[in-house]
């Protein structure tokens, strides 16, 4: 598995370890379900190359607002 430098992927800009948490996971969970890698790995572990995906730029973190559900009186 090869090594990935934490100091490295929190030198983006408004990144923070929550935000590289959720998106690997996201991610992560996305490759288990069959999605294709956006890069190019030896690592067989879905964890390892989201990762290597949000190190290489190839997935970002976005905030996505949700519309609030209107009560039906």
């Amino acid at each position: 598995m090869p090594y990935i430098c934490l100091e490295n992927v929190l030198k983006v800009p408004g990144a923070s370890l929550y935000k590289l948490t959720l998106t690997a996971a996201a991610r992560a969970n996305e490759l288990a379900t069959g999605a294709q890698p956006l890069v190019k790995s030896t690592s067989k572990k879905v964890s390892s190359v989201a990762l290597e995906e949000v190190v290489a730029g190839k997935v970002r973190y976005e905030i996505v607002k949700s519309k609030e559900k209107k009560s039906g009186s």
